[in-house]
């Protein structure tokens, strides 16, 4: 039942070239931040990538972008990335835009083992091209398949060894969902507790989702865009 790797790099060590990899995060909040360093590190490729986004142009996933590392991004907003437009442009990138709710719900149901689902949303659009639809109350509805992932990164607040995680307010985005959506899922926390230090209620991914667990070393947390607000008077 212990799950606890040493490290990143040990926690990644049978991540090959050509997987589908799913990882937590929305923009920069919540980012398994060890664990896309250590993919950068060992410099997998032709990643196949399930997120909301793709970091910002030298931050979060970003970082594997510009290492040439990403074949293809299945996301939902990308518009902070410079990197990501140009090669998407040139034709170096494929990429897979789903509504934001649709990405999530896609998620959702590849870790409820729920195969396809019909949304309303995407109807006469691109996105519903090549897609079967139904009717429903006079209502025209899209089938959305479901998304699952050879491995997902995702970030916690606090874990333990069993893997019971607990995400801390906003970075509670995507990671619960792709927590259960990876045939292997690698979570990484900002603090280890004691098994049964975690109150059963408070826990939001049980540790059955999680298959190896590490404590990260260091985490900048960056801010994408930093808005402050004037002083009275000023």
């Amino acid at each position: 039942m212990d799950k606890l790797c040493a490290s990143a790099s040990d926690a990644i060590a049978d991540v090959g070239d050509g997987i589908t990899l799913m990882s937590g995060g929305f923009g920069l909040c919540g980012n398994p931040e060890n664990l896309i360093r250590a993919l950068r590190e060992k410099n997998v490729r032709d990643l196949t990538i399930i997120s909301n986004n793709c970091g910002t142009t030298d931050k979060g996933l970003g970082v594997l972008l510009a290492n040439g590392q990403v074949k293809k991004m299945i996301s939902s907003y990308v518009g902070e990335n410079k990197i990501f437009a140009e090669q998407f442009l040139s034709g170096r990138l494929e990429v897979e835009l789903n509504p934001q709710g649709t990405l999530a719900e896609r998620i959702r149901a590849g870790g409820a083992g729920i195969p396809a689902f019909f949304t309303a949303t995407g109807v006469g659009t691109q996105v519903a091209e090549g897609k079967e639809t139904r009717e429903f109350g006079g209502r025209t509805y899209v089938m959305e398949t479901a998304l699952t992932a050879d491995f997902a990164i995702v970030k916690a607040w606090k874990g333990d060894r069993h893997g019971n995680l607990v995400y801390r307010k906003t970075a509670r985005n995507f990671n619960p969902m792709m927590a259960m959506a990876g045939r292997i899922t690698i979570a990484e926390v900002e603090e280890l507790v004691d098994v049964g230090a975690l109150d059963p209620d408070e826990i939001h991914t049980p540790g059955i989702y999680v298959q190896r667990i590490l404590v990260g070393p260091h985490y900048d947390k960056p801010i994408e865009q930093r808005t402050l607000r004037q002083k009275e008077g000023s």
